[in-house]
Parts: C-alpha cells; sequence; structure tokens
C-alpha cells in the first residue's frame, strides 16, 4: 500500500487530528530508533447497565474472577510484574475460558489507576470505576467473548454501587474506539505523552492541561469527571458480537 494510500485510510479511520498524531509517532520512532515514544489516549465513560447486552448468548463461555496472582492461569499473556503492580492497586480481573481454554480477559478497579505505559494518574468520582486491558484472543474476537466479559463487569460493579466504568483507549486503535461507541461510551478528554528517555511531557484537554517530568515519582493527577445523568441510564447497543477489541 503506497503512503499516499495509508494517509488517506488513517484519516478516515481516525479523523485528520488523531491521523496527524499517529504519522508524528511513527516519524518519531523511526528518526529515534524507538529513544522517542508518543502516546495519545481519549479518556471516555460509560454508564453502567442495568441488564446484560445480550442475555442467552455465549452460554459456553465461562468467566471467572481472578482475585490474585495465584489465580492467574500459566501462559497468561502479561508479565508476572505487571501483574503485581496491578493487584497492589487494588486490581482485579475477569477471565474467560471456553472448554477450559483461556479466551480473553479484562481489569477494573476504584478509586485511581496507576498508567503502566507513561506516567500519569487518573482520579476517579466515587460512583466510577475504571476498566483496563481488555484482551480477547484473536480468533474469538467475533465470537461472545467480550460480551460475556462485559456483562459479566457490569454485574460485579452494579453490585458494588458503582454507576459508571471509565478507560482509556489509544486514539491510534480504531477499532477499540468503534467497540467503545457502539457500546454508548462517551469522551471526557484526550492526553498526549511524549517520552523521550527519562523525560515525559503531557499535553491533556484535562487539568493540569500540561506536565513535564522525569523522575518515577512526578506525574501529573488527571482528575475525571464523569458527569452521570441523575437515572444513570446507559445507552442501550444493539445486540450484535464485537467484531475487535
Amino acid at each position: 500500500m503506497s503512503i499516499t494510500a495509508r494517509l488517506h485510510r488513517s484519516v478516515v479511520q481516525l479523523g485528520w487530528r488523531d491521523a496527524a498524531w499517529y504519522a508524528l509517532e511513527r516519524l518519531l520512532a523511526l528518526l529515534s530508533g524507538g529513544r522517542w515514544a508518543l502516546f495519545r489516549y481519549h479518556i471516555v465513560a460509560q454508564a453502567v447497565a442495568a441488564a446484560p447486552l445480550c442475555p442467552g448468548r455465549g452460554a459456553d463461555i465461562e468467566v471467572r474472577l481472578l482475585t490474585g496472582l495465584g489465580q492467574v492461569p500459566p501462559g497468561y499473556p502479561r508479565p508476572a510484574e505487571v501483574l503485581r503492580q496491578r493487584y497492589q492497586q487494588g486490581a482485579q480481573s475477569l477471565a474467560a475460558y471456553r472448554r477450559g481454554e483461556l479466551v480473553g480477559f479484562l481489569w477494573f478497579l476504584a478509586g485511581a489507576y496507576q498508567e503502566d505505559e507513561v506516567r500519569a494518574r487518573y482520579l476517579l468520582p466515587a460512583a466510577c470505576a475504571w476498566d483496563f486491558d481488555v484482551y480477547v484472543r484473536p480468533d474469538e474476537r467475533l465470537g461472545w467473548a467480550f460480551r460475556r466479559l462485559w456483562d459479566e463487569a457490569q454485574r460485579l460493579l452494579r453490585a458494588r454501587g458503582v454507576r459508571c466504568s471509565c478507560s482509556r483507549i489509544s486514539a491510534f486503535n480504531a477499532a477499540s474506539l468503534r467497540a467503545h461507541a457502539r457500546l454508548g461510551a462517551r469522551r471526557l478528554g484526550s492526553a498526549t505523552f511524549l517520552r523521550c528517555g527519562r523525560w515525559q511531557w503531557m499535553l491533556a484537554s484535562l487539568a493540569p492541561y500540561v506536565h513535564l517530568s522525569r523522575r518515577d515519582s512526578s506525574f501529573p493527577l488527571l482528575r475525571l469527571d464523569a458527569g452521570i445523568p441523575a437515572d444513570g441510564r446507559p445507552q442501550e447497543p444493539p445486540c450484535q458480537s464485537n467484531k475487535s477489541v
């Protein structure tokens, strides 16, 4: 595919602004030999639904709550140290199994989330949770694994009094943006991070808007306002299988 064709596809999928950021990200990685990295996120929120997305579907998929490292199955596609840090934050994970094989998972926690790609911390309202690292095995992405995971996540969150779930999505992941939009997600803001060795610059549409640091102990605190409606009712998505995550 020619450069012009790739550029046109990026603009169609991402919009001209995020397509420009994506082109800059590719250019910086190329010129720096991978020493510079640019991350751009859209932060979204969606109300926790009162009913399953598609009741009766995906009955052959079992969803289990993994509350500690000892419950994580062998071959889990994330480093043990990353999982340890997540559990230390108070995060929990749901895992989807088909015939005993892991086919997907997602993570969630309440209160605040310490970003693991860049130096940043997201602060959440009391009635909100943070969901992250949603994964479905490629051969299962046309099936019901994601819907079963999300239904179980919403059931647990409702039981804990959570009315809204927030997350950050790469601005360069068109498939994930579409999947969240189908679930009724609303955009709360955006944040762009540039990593150059130990230095990190941030530009965001959320306070503090600009941040510069060079130490792990220095990071911006992004306080989210989910703007939950008084009735808490979400936009109901159509009953269809998830195309991609």
